[in-house]
């Protein structure tokens, strides 16, 4: 048999891969490292005792009741709930989480999947804006699932230690995204959610300050998932549940760690390998600020509409030039609108929108929705509300453009501006007054008017899926600070079964 061999030429160095470069190039030791700053930091902070502000421990009180009263409410909606239960139809787990709403009673992994899946669902919990934005209050997913397990199994958890693990999880995610942007890189804010809730469960779970390190790496190590489900022509319904795979990614990550599997030390920085140099554009991960409580303390609530945050002041600006505009929409020439950087990459969209979660990232759509009806509702992203021809009409008629000062204020700390302005005019030359919001309800600086507000949102949302007694034994226990830090998590999920 005659054999043929063709010898190609190696590549050059010019035309060479860049990681077949670096290997190439330079001798790798096998030497392990000490742990990566960043795996310390985060570990050596949920070790430490606890010493937050009573502010912290206020505002996630309430945070807790926002968010849970958002999962509550998703429950109407079919999409939704078709995700929920156990992976394996009737499995029952003995002592196992409750989902809140429910009657599944699961294995921390799943609950946190179930429960991160419902608080996100409509995108009406609260948020975190910076360099990475994101939504703190996914965390619950993990950490309600852990310690309602835990609490069940006869460990003396308290609602307390949920407040504890609650501000820990909202200061990791939000300091990490005040300077690294990973949606920049295409990757989605749900990373730092599986980064937050590991590292908080792996601590609730027992674990030692080596343990959460090798916890955390591995939650690196798993990478990030594309940003692609929430952008066009992709946006999809993957987005609402996103949170709840990190969230169960996350115990599963803590679980294993608590039963001694490894952790790989230089996952952030290891050259060629590691997460900075793979996905992060050989950025260096690391923290803006000293962790404490300083996310819980400035988060933003969604109170006032379930719209993505860039557009929650946009939509009050709609909201209040309804009454000039109800009766005129035909007389319409356009409509100006004056936003900030952000809003215009994430959320200006031109086009048809496909589905819910398309039309809860258009600018467009739900501006037209407060000025056609004078607010906005999840159930208006629905596709029978989607179909009235006047909201399209409308986005046809809008015209988007930055305001520097607006970008501006956005990215400054003391600030944190979300600014949106909306003016309409008429075919007749006339216009509306030009109507600005610079910080929505739920902005550290409209606090004081915004917690009514929110005890209001939680009330009506709750109400969906409880009869009044049960609704208001929540409100109630949820404002009675001595009695919900000290009652066992047994019990307050138990407040949230179905009737």
């Amino acid at each position: 048999m005659l054999r043929i061999f063709f010898l190609l030429p190696l590549p050059t160095v010019a035309n060479t891969p860049n990681f077949i470069t670096n290997f190439m190039s330079s001798h790798i030791s096998n030497v392990r490292p000490e742990p990566d700053p960043l795996l310390v930091q985060i570990a050596d902070y949920v070790c430490a005792e606890p010493k937050f502000s009573a502010e912290a421990y206020d505002t996630a009180r309430y945070c807790l009741l926002d968010t849970l009263g958002c999962g509550i409410l998703a429950l109407n909606y079919p999409a939704c709930t078709k995700l929920l239960g156990p992976v394996v139809a009737g499995t029952v787990v003995p002592n196992g989480a409750r989902v809140p709403g429910t009657s599944y009673i699961l294995d921390p992994i799943a609950a946190a999947f179930n429960i991160g899946c419902i608080i996100r669902w409509l995108d009406f919990n609260d948020t975190w804006l910076a360099a990475e934005w994101g939504h703190p209050s996914d965390n619950l997913g993990a950490i309600l699932a852990v310690t309602d397990f835990l609490s069940r199994s006869g460990n003396p958890v308290t609602v307390k230690d949920i407040l504890t693990a609650m501000i820990q999880a909202h200061e990791i995610q939000g300091v990490l995204a005040l300077e690294n942007s990973f949606n920049r890189v295409g990757l989605d804010h749900v990373l730092l959610v599986r980064i937050a809730s590991t590292a908080v469960s792996t601590r609730l779970l027992g674990g030692t300050r080596d343990q959460i390190i090798n916890a955390v790496s591995n939650a690196f190590a798993d990478g990030g998932a594309l940003r692609t489900y929430r952008h066009a022509p992709n946006t999809g319904s993957r987005k609402s549940w996103a949170a709840g795979d990190a969230t169960s990614r996350a115990v599963y990550h803590a679980y294993n760690a608590i039963k001694g599997e490894m952790g790989y030390p230089s996952v952030l920085s290891a050259k060629t390998w590691g997460f900075q140099d793979v996905l992060f554009k050989s950025k260096e991960v690391k923290l803006a600020r000293p962790l404490g409580c300083y996310v819980m303390e400035q988060v933003l609530f969604k109170i006032s509409f379930p719209a993505e945050f860039h557009a929650q002041t946009a939509v009050e600006a709609a909201c209040k030039l309804h009454p000039q505009i109800k009766n005129r929409l035909d007389e319409i020439d356009r409509i100006e609108m004056t936003t900030h950087e952000s809003a215009i990459r994430i959320i200006d969209k031109k086009g048809p929108l496909n589905n819910p979660a398309d039309r809860d990232h258009c600018l467009q759509y739900m501006a037209a929705i407060g000025l056609i009806f004078g607010n906005l509702k999840a159930d208006h992203y629905e596709d029978k509300t989607a179909a009235d021809p006047r909201i399209d009409a409308l986005r046809a008629k809008m015209v988007v453009s930055e305001d520097p000062r607006y970008t501006r204020e956005y990215l400054e700390a003391d600030k944190r501006a979300i600014a949106n302005t909306i003016q309409v005019f008429f075919k007749d030359g006339k216009s509306t007054e030009r109507i600005e919001i610079e910080y929505p309800v739920g902005h550290r600086r409209r606090r004081a008017e915004g917690i009514p507000l929110l005890v209001k949102k939680a009330q009506e949302n709750l109400a969906t899926q409880f009869k009044s007694p049960q609704v208001d034994g929540i409100l109630d226990l949820c404002q009675d600070t001595t009695r919900l830090h000290t009652m066992p998590v047994r019990e307050f999920t138990e407040c949230f079964l179905p009737g």
